[in-house]
């Protein structure tokens, strides 16, 4: 029996990191006679008042473990003396690295479209992608832009822009920024027609700048949905928000500073 749980920990090293892999020798030196989920529940004894352990999830484990932190927020973090995201943002912490973010949230990301295809007579659908040339001797040098979203649906959100030769380099650009951006934001039921105490507007009347463009955000009671343009509903929606009726001024056709001023807006939900 001793070899058959031998064979089953060998296997739960493969899936986990060190730490569990510690963990399962400890119990191979013990022989206890037991079954896989027997097994599994010694483990998480073993594991209890550990440092953090990474993400189950193959490729995500992987650039945890193998990640060599740059600065002090970033070993604490790898030590497990910071173990959620808020504990940093509640401090105003400066995050320099994306790995933090990675090893404390399991965000979802969006692209916005900030540009716009070819077609006839000057049309053309939009895209992800915003492109310019530069003119040199050699020829046309093209420059590809992206501008990408990052939240939990739970009240983080953030944004960045990413500039590279190429869509794909541009788009992790954006992302990486975007993660480095994080913020939080308060959530709650401001509309005077709603007395609910779920979260699923903002708390007040925000208004948010950047460039020209104004936007305007005012809570709305529940089933109204979101009453923005398109790329704000990107925003809102990853940032958790459901409800909200929302004006805007300005070239409302710039993308970039569009969401950035409902970044700018959200921000304020914060003040006191």
């Amino acid at each position: 029996m001793a070899e058959k749980i031998s064979r089953k920990t060998e296997i739960k090293k493969e899936d986990y990191d060190s730490p569990v892999a510690e963990a399962a020798e400890k119990i191979i030196e013990k022989d206890i006679n037991a079954g896989e989920m027997e097994l599994e529940e010694e483990i998480e004894k073993e594991l209890e008042g550990k440092a953090y352990v990474a993400p189950k999830e193959t490729s995500i484990r992987n650039e945890f473990l193998s990640w060599t932190p740059k600065t002090k927020l970033g070993r604490e973090v790898k030590e497990g003396k910071i173990k959620n995201i808020d504990e940093i943002l509640d401090s105003n912490q400066k995050i320099l690295e994306d790995k933090i973010v990675d090893s404390l949230m399991n965000l979802k990301s969006d692209l916005s479209s900030v540009g716009q295809s070819k077609g006839k007579f000057g049309g053309g659908k939009r895209r992800a992608w915003r492109q310019t040339q530069k003119k040199t001797k050699e020829g046309n040098v093209p420059n590809f832009s992206a501008l990408a979203i990052v939240g939990d649906e739970d009240g983080h959100i953030g944004v960045g822009d990413g500039k590279a030769k190429e869509t794909l380099p541009a788009r992790d650009k954006a992302v990486r920024k975007a993660k480095l951006n994080l913020i939080k934001i308060r959530r709650a039921c401001g509309s005077f027609d709603c007395s609910c105490s779920e979260k699923h507007s903002i708390p007040m009347k925000v208004i948010g700048k950047s460039g020209s463009v104004r936007v305007i955000l005012i809570p709305a009671p529940q089933g109204t949905g979101l009453v923005v343009a398109d790329e704000l509903k990107k925003v809102l929606r990853l940032a958790g928000i459901k409800d909200v009726y929302s004006k805007t001024f300005g070239k409302q056709q710039t993308t970039f500073n569009l969401v950035k001023a409902c970044m700018n807006a959200l921000e304020k939900t914060n003040a006191k």
